[in-house]
């Protein structure tokens, strides 16, 4: 969405009821407490301003000291209560704000839960709108209380202008009269900064980028032994200084326009002021009269600047509001069914027909019509250099992505007439790009099947056939080790343990093998950062573990993947070559060669170590 687009969805109805909804829906009692105190504090300073009028044209007229004691008292009672009210109101606005804010940042993430595929995730403009979509949770309460503050300003602007309009119905004309343009110019401002929010995301997202690599625990080495502090610094501060002269732009325009604003406020103010004593002198007005006067003009001036203010942050937090609520009412990324096919057991296989696939229009194709069959309980081999559309393949397995063209079955049925989740609860997979979450050794492994997420039986069992149970025993508090460098545990150690990466693999590993009655499993160079001891003992238990079951082995060495029933080899995405281990080298095509490649690398390299 341009900047311009954004300005003028600024403040669709829509997203004033998504607002006043969420706060209605977790706070109505605080939210009744703050529009009574906001209409007490709307007629607080009126009666006030009454009051002193009748003191001091009483004073004036020599009246009894009675009255005037009861006047004064009534003036204190009133400011007794203006004294309390903010500090309630500030009590409310926070609870609200918290309440509000809880529930909006649940339904946030569960709208972001609910998408199926990875399209807006790799999507650099949706990662923009999800970061103001998570300011935007935090904002409604503030809606609704500038909005509730600028009602009551409005309502004190009323009882000034009514105050006023008994004493000169003239003046009152002209100072309602300017107050149009600075109403008019302060709201032009709001929609020009929430627009210049928008087009400073990309800028403040990088700079972010920068600043957490230079702090970054991963990245610390290379920066330090490359000597690349100094350059990143400077994209840092080359993303704060765009950042920073569009802000400075801002605030010229906002300089400039509000000293005009407030020299036209000061001079119909300094105008009224000369008429009133003008006035006094003539017997036109009394002393309480031009108390009132002055009291009304500098009241009606103070709540003009309230309301605009208010205003002004209600629009520039109803902008937020706006990404929050296009990201909850965003459609599917992917198309769901309404009545989805069950998702059998696998037992005919997967055919992929005629996949072709790429990311945009723009992108060139990755997949160019790829036909091939996984047999129910084959294991499928797939082999190809850096680009060749090998991860690209699992996405669309995954359904993360859907084909451009062709499509694949399960048991004969289109991916896409099954249910996503449930098609992905009969899939394991470990990613050449898994995670390693900041979590207890347990949660790490456990997460892979959230139903026995505290079995620990089933984790120790995961963790023993990925060759890593051992290990975590040695930990400080065995499984309950939190594994992070970024939090302290709340265990007894109280001190994050920090794995390899071949640790991390094996673990990675552990959590898919959570799944053990998973009908597909993947597995994505999943003994990539193992020692060659440690690969042979990874690789011996998932040779076991896949006897019977259906899997797909993708990896670059392809002396683990020979046995495989069947090896697909895939170039410029397409399958260039298919069957078993001794029919491709007998083909003697491009996997034989290069098989015999790496072969003859590993052959010199034992006979240079024989040597030695």
């Amino acid at each position: 969405m341009s900047a311009r687009s954004a300005d003028r969805r600024l403040v669709p109805l829509s997203d004033v009821r998504r607002a006043v909804g969420l706060c209605w829906h977790v706070a109505r009692w605080p939210l009744f407490a703050l529009v009574a105190m906001a209409l007490s504090g709307a007629l607080a300073p009126i009666v006030v301003a009454w009051l002193t009028k009748s003191v001091l044209d009483g004073v004036v007229a020599g009246a009894a000291a009675g009255p005037l004691l009861g006047l004064a008292t009534a003036i204190a009672a009133v400011g007794a209560l203006s004294a309390v009210v903010p500090r309630l109101e500030e009590y409310l606005r926070a609870e609200l704000g918290r309440r509000s804010s809880l529930l909006a940042k649940d339904r946030l993430y569960r709208a972001v839960d609910r998408l199926v595929g990875l399209r807006r995730f790799e999507d650099a403009q949706f990662r923009d709108r999800l970061h103001l979509a998570d300011r935007g949770t935090r904002a409604s309460a503030g809606v609704v209380c500038a909005w509730l503050a600028a009602g009551r300003a409005v309502l004190t602007m009323g009882g000034y202008v009514g105050s006023l309009a008994v004493i000169s119905p003239g003046i009152t004309a002209v100072v309602a009269a300017a107050a149009v343009p600075t109403l008019f110019a302060e709201l032009a401002l709001s929609r020009r900064r929430s627009a210049m929010m928008w087009q400073i995301g990309p800028a403040e997202r990088l700079e972010l980028f920068y600043s957490q690599l230079l702090t970054s625990v991963h990245a610390a080495k290379e920066i330090r032994l490359f000597g690349t502090g100094s350059f990143l610094r400077a994209r840092m501060r080359a993303q704060r200084r765009t950042a920073d002269a569009a802000h400075r732009r801002m605030d010229g325009r906002e300089l400039r326009t509000q000293t005009v604003l407030a020299l036209l406020s000061s001079t119909v103010a300094g105008a009224g002021l000369v008429w009133a004593i003008h006035a006094v002198a003539q017997g036109r007005l009394s002393v309480g009269d031009i108390a009132m006067f002055i009291a009304a003009v500098a009241g009606v001036q103070s709540a003009l600047g309230t309301v605009i203010a208010q205003l002004a942050t209600g629009h520039q937090q109803l902008a937020e509001i706006g990404h929050y609520t296009a990201i909850l009412d965003a459609g599917p990324d992917l198309p769901v069914p309404d009545d989805p096919r069950p998702v059998p057991a696998l037992r005919e296989g997967i055919e992929l027909r005629d996949v072709w696939f790429r990311y945009s229009d723009d992108h060139p194709w990755v997949l160019r019509g790829v036909s091939m069959h996984i047999e129910p309980g084959q294991a499928v081999g797939l082999v190809g250099s850096n680009g060749a559309g090998k991860s690209t393949l699992v996405k669309l397995l995954c359904r993360f992505y859907d084909p451009t063209r062709g499509a694949i079955y399960w048991d004969g049925v289109d991916l896409r007439a099954l249910d996503p989740w449930v098609l992905r609860e009969r899939i394991s997979a470990v990613f050449q790009d898994y995670m390693e979450y900041d979590l207890t050794a347990a949660e790490n492994i456990g997460l892979g099947a959230l139903t026995a997420v505290n079995d620990r039986t089933r984790v120790t069992e995961a963790a023993r056939r990925a060759g890593i149970h051992h290990m975590l025993s040695q930990l400080p508090d065995g499984y309950d080790t939190l594994l992070s460098q970024s939090f302290a545990g709340d265990g007894a150690s109280q001190a994050p343990f920090v794995l390899s990466g071949g640790q991390w693999q094996r673990l990675a590993l552990a959590r898919a093998l959570m799944r053990d009655t998973s009908d597909l499993m993947i597995l994505d160079e999943p003994s990539a950062g193992l020692d060659a001891e440690a690969e042979r003992q990874v690789q011996t238990q998932l040779r076991r573990h896949r006897a019977g079951r259906t899997s797909l082995l993708i990896s670059h060495r392809l002396a683990t993947i020979r046995d495989a029933d069947q090896i697909a080899v895939l170039d410029g995405g397409t399958v260039v070559e298919q069957g078993r281990h001794a029919e491709l080298m007998a083909l003697n095509g491009r996997y034989a060669r290069l098989f015999t490649m790496q072969a003859a690398g590993y052959g010199h390299l034992a006979a240079e170590l024989g040597s030695r």
